[in-house]
């Protein structure tokens, strides 16, 4: 079967995520234990307890996902479960890395722990926001986007739905732009910057260091990256492409349509939450769409 592994992203997170797994499974007590030396911080304390208000910060959201991710990947690996081609959706695309075995778990995670915290420093230094807009068309979306300042589409996640990114009051008033021309739905979304936008550009460098201070390897696999929707499996593109990402639009649709025309049609949604499970739906017409990241959900699946 061609089996693809699709990692999530930002906003896949809830308080006890992963709880079960570290409670029954010596290897997810071991990634954690990495994790704390790693992070200079309990991980799992925030992802076990909470509270919600500290786990939404994006400096303790991406580890917390991208470590949850990991261990479910671990577990698959260990059953004989293996992809045959991979995809992340912005911060999973870390995930995919590990499991096309690009980098470690441990250089990935050093990586997310400086991205993350990069990230969040932007979004303080250059306040912006993010919104949904659902049922837009293209023409209309470029409508909606042609404001004073800074917004564009960031997460092209299905027909009819993107995300936009961009100054706060830029992002203001594409929503009203949006509602003005009848879009179906547009509203903010509960992030702390504008994230796959130019403003992310104070991450850049303290990102690309981090990228070169680890050793990239040739994927094993395709790994269908975010800023081209193409296979790449080439180490120094792997690295280029996953810093780009940081201020380019995340281009899942295309990603999904493209690994079906590949001939992929059974995707693992690998980690918290059923997002891209969701999105495959308004995607693709004929898939075989499966969200593992909780203990019974992975044992019921092998």
């Amino acid at each position: 079967m061609n089996q693809a592994f699709l990692f999530p992203g930002q906003g896949s997170q809830f308080v006890g995520m992963a709880k079960d797994l570290f409670d029954d499974f010596q290897f997810a007590k071991d990634r954690f234990e990495q994790a704390n030396n790693i992070l200079g911080y309990d991980l799992s304390n925030i992802a076990f307890e909470g509270p919600d208000e500290t786990l939404k910060q994006t400096q303790y959201t991406q580890p917390a996902i991208f470590v949850h991710s990991v261990i479910i990947n671990d577990f698959l690996s260990n059953k004989g479960i293996l992809p045959v081609a991979v995809a992340g959706h912005s911060l999973g695309e870390f995930s995919a890395l590990v499991s096309a075995q690009v980098l470690t778990f441990e250089d990935a995670l050093s990586i997310v722990k400086v991205r993350a915290n990069e990230m969040a420093k932007a979004g303080d230094l250059q306040p912006g926001s993010m919104a949904v807009i659902l049922g837009a068309d293209l023409d209309q979306l470029e409508t909606i986007c042609n404001q004073n300042g800074i917004v564009l589409p960031a997460n092209l996640n299905a027909p009819g739905q993107v995300v936009i990114s961009g100054e706060v009051d830029a992002v203001a008033d594409a929503i009203a732009t949006a509602k003005e021309i009848g879009i179906r739905r547009a509203l903010h979304l509960n992030v702390s910057g504008a994230f796959h936008s130019p403003l992310m550009a104070p991450a850049r460098v303290p990102l690309l260091e981090a990228l070169d201070s680890v050793n990239f390897k040739d994927a094993i696999i395709p790994v269908y990256q975010n800023v081209s929707a193409t296979p790449i499996t080439k180490a120094d593109e792997l690295k280029t492409n996953i810093l780009k990402q940081l201020e380019s639009p995340v281009r899942w649709a295309e990603i999904i349509s493209n690994m079906n025309r590949d001939g992929f049609t059974s995707f693992l949604e690998v980690g918290p939450g059923k997002v891209l499970q969701g999105l495959n739906k308004r995607i693709l017409t004929e898939h075989n769409s499966s969200s593992l990241g909780t203990k019974e959900q992975v044992e019921l699946y092998v």
